[in-house]
């Protein structure tokens, strides 16, 4: 077998790669610019509960982000179920601020508690998501 048969996938792989980094990142300023606090300034002033919040977050987007790129059928097929898993994102964190309306206060002003159940809540929603992209 030569070189060349190993690296036949290298283009779909970049493609797909590069999809997923553009999608985090974008989900990543969609999130911060939906929330009503700065993380990355609280994260740079040493606010543990605005990394751990944006962390569970991150991940509960990663989930099925790595699930459409797993099971997509094309480039175009992945790039829709990225927007899927970047909608449901935003909407958990929504669903989430309407139980725990003062959470964006709460964050902001170091509580850990809240921030460890928004996080653990993000990677439960992302882990179906990535789950039910896969059926």
């Amino acid at each position: 077998m030569r070189i060349a048969d190993y690296l036949s996938g290298f283009p779909a792989f970049i493609a797909h790669f590069i999809l997923a980094i553009g999608y985090l990142v974008a989900y990543i300023a969609i999130y911060t610019a939906v929330t009503r606090h700065d993380e990355l300034k609280l994260i740079r002033a040493g606010n543990v509960a605005a990394a751990i919040a944006l962390g569970g977050s991150i991940l509960g987007f990663a989930q099925p982000l790595a699930s459409s790129v797993e099971h997509s059928l094309s480039i175009v097929d992945n790039a829709l179920w990225a927007m899927v898993s970047l909608v449901i994102q935003i909407a958990v964190y929504l669903l989430i601020k309407l139980v725990f309306p003062n959470l964006n206060h709460r964050i902001s002003n170091g509580e850990v508690g809240p921030a460890i159940l928004f996080a653990a809540l993000s990677i439960a929603a992302g882990q179906i998501a990535a789950a039910a992209m896969s059926t």
